[in-house]
């Protein structure tokens, strides 16, 4: 195979085929890839149609797909303009593929420090999405924060979220073990939106309410269920993509009377060049989220996680569309493939 590489030749189905593999020219760079990571609730929506409502597939969309943004490895190659990487570099490649050699620009590439494995480099990029939504809530140490999902954003934010200093943290997942998750990698509560009295317990142990809140879900009841555990003038970052667009808030009660601030958080809602406060470019967070790491302020070895080889993935998908207990770090380790 020329360049193995995974992608959804049709809805509910994946599959390892041959890829070309592009000329390394200009300011391109070639990463043979040791780890990438499955982002499920991105590659989830993409596999069964990325505007898909309740599992019904819109007419809209197309295949085949390809998938994944976060990926490790070491450098092969570089064009002739690049001259801060070489060969031998291990290096983070974002906005990449699940490919077995990533060809990319430059301005894609981080190096990784010393200390910092693949499987874990390849987690920071997705790492960077809820820091972004952190950011631009503008936490303050000290301050009750609200995190609403916990699925794999939900758990990198808890654990950012306690670097900050945001105290308490309250998670909030149905799933018990999702919530136990939480705890372990920093949350100082964990409760299920579904127990009678939720928000009520929400504003008893944050004193009044949650100041900010990270709305990980994309689920309209999510969002409305965080907004009755704030408090006056908080601040609300929609991070969770939401592809469900039929429902109701009631935006007098619960947003314009309390004065709530409800903020667009999309990975790509960023500076492209230069970072301000509030505002990284994906490789300023990358860097710091590293930093983080390698001087132990944060630590994501609590999430459970599992490793496959590529050529594992159809059954990988299908679980991931199936199993509402998927891990939260699944990997692909393609050094596996032969």
């Amino acid at each position: 195979m020329i360049n193995p590489s995974i992608i959804f030749p049709k809805i509910n189905t994946a599959e390892l085929v041959d890829a070309e593999l592009p000329a390394v020219t200009g300011d391109l760079v070639k990463i043979r890839t040791a780890f990438t990571t499955v982002s499920p609730g991105t590659e989830r929506a993409n596999i069964i149609g990325s505007d898909s409502v309740q599992g019904r597939k819109a007419a809209n969309v197309t295949f085949p797909r390809s998938a994944g943004y976060s990926a490790s490895g070491i450098v092969e190659e570089v064009g002739e303009a690049v001259t801060d990487l070489v060969p031998g570099d291990r290096v983070i490649g974002f906005w990449t593929k699940h490919k077995r050699y990533n060809v990319i620009p430059a301005a894609r590439v981080v190096k990784i420090p010393d200390g910092i494995s693949f499987s874990l480099a390849a987690q920071v990029f997705v790492a960077t999405f809820p820091m972004a939504a952190i950011r631009k809530c503008r936490v303050e140490a000290g301050e009750p924060v609200l995190v609403m999902g916990l699925g794999l954003l939900g758990q990198y934010a808890v654990a950012l979220l306690r670097a900050a200093g945001a105290v308490p943290i309250v998670a909030v997942d149905p799933v018990a073990s999702r919530r136990e998750q939480a705890l372990a990698g920093g949350a100082d509560y964990a409760f299920d939106p579904f127990e009678e009295g939720f928000a009520d317990r929400v504003k008893a142990v944050t004193g009044g309410g949650a100041a900010a809140a990270i709305e990980v879900t994309g689920v309209g009841a999510g969002l409305d269920g965080a907004l009755d555990c704030m408090r006056r003038f908080g601040r609300v970052a929609l991070l969770g993509c939401t592809r469900d667009k039929n429902f109701s808030i009631d935006y007098y009660r619960k947003v314009h009377c309390p004065g709530i601030t409800m903020i667009g958080a999309h990975t790509n809602a960023r500076p492209e060049e230069e970072s301000h406060p509030g505002y990284f470019t994906h490789r300023d967070d990358i860097e710091a989220i590293l930093k983080l790491l390698s001087f132990g302020r944060v630590s994501f070895s609590h999430l459970s996680g599992e490793s496959h080889s590529p050529a594992d993935c159809a059954a990988v998908y299908d679980r991931l569309i199936h199993d509402k207990n998927f891990p939260s770090v699944v990997q692909f380790d393609w050094l596996r493939l032969q």
